[in-house]
């Protein structure tokens, strides 16, 4: 069976690729991490977690990763991100950088760390982390600075842990992904802002009047294409611009 670990799959991106992987193949099977379930399916298992709540994180995170002993294949998708209040650093509050970055890199580093103790050293069996950058995190946006700050660490994240397991021989393939601009309410919540608080804010407004947004399924194929053939990467950091 090939398992599927994929944490804000109850809307998005996140959703569109469960439900693609489960229609896709027999053999998929996916456990989806998030709040609320949305899906239902008989080879899909939610697991309830709030990440913004790190320490309820860290009582329930082993309840995703169990044995699967018959997985030909364990992909865990780092998706889960939010972008937070949109304003200057000077005025905004504390608490939004605490939030921003403890889903945006504290949850998914935790993740990654308990999906390598648990898969890293599997023998015959395909092993991937897919996380879910952006584009704002190589390219600084007023207004942005908390959420371009979280997806550059991600970024470095992505690269180190490949670095290790390259050193360790596991053969894990680490990944860092920016999706392009996907039609979701992360858009909606960027184009409800002021020119004050995001001076760009007319040109995302732009893209959906110019119907320039992707669609979450349509995103969600290019991460799959990237799950079944690595090689089309550049590197650990890429785009899906790319392939």
């Amino acid at each position: 069976m090939n398992h599927y670990i994929i944490t804000g799959a109850s809307r998005g991106l996140g959703k569109a690729l469960a439900e693609a992987l489960l229609e896709e193949d027999e053999q998929n099977c996916v456990i989806g991490v998030s709040r609320h379930s949305t899906i239902t399916h008989e080879r899909y298992r939610h697991q309830p977690l709030d990440f913004s709540d790190i320490a309820g994180v860290e009582h329930n995170l082993h309840k995703v990763f169990g044995p699967l002993e018959d997985a030909q294949k364990l992909v865990l998708v780092n998706n889960a991100g939010v972008m937070g209040e949109i304003g200057y650093i000077g005025n905004s509050q504390n608490e939004h950088y605490e939030y921003v970055f403890d889903v945006n890199v504290i949850v998914p580093a935790m993740f990654m760390n308990l999906f390598l103790q648990s898969y890293q050293h599997r023998q015959n069996c395909q092993k991937m982390i897919v996380n879910i950058s952006s584009g704002a995190g190589q390219k600084p946006k007023d207004g942005w600075a908390a959420y371009c700050a979280s997806k550059a660490a991600l970024d470095m994240l992505s690269q180190t842990a490949q670095l290790e397991q390259e050193k360790l021989g596991t053969g894990v393939q680490v990944f860092s992904v920016a999706p392009g601009i996907i039609d979701t309410e992360m858009q909606e919540q960027i184009r409800e802002a002021s020119v004050e608080q995001f001076s760009s804010v007319q040109q995302f407004r732009d893209y959906k009047t110019q119907g320039a947004l992707a669609s979450p399924e349509e995103a969600a194929q290019k991460i799959i294409r990237l799950m079944k053939e690595p090689q089309i990467a550049r590197g650990v950091v890429c785009s899906v611009r790319d392939f």
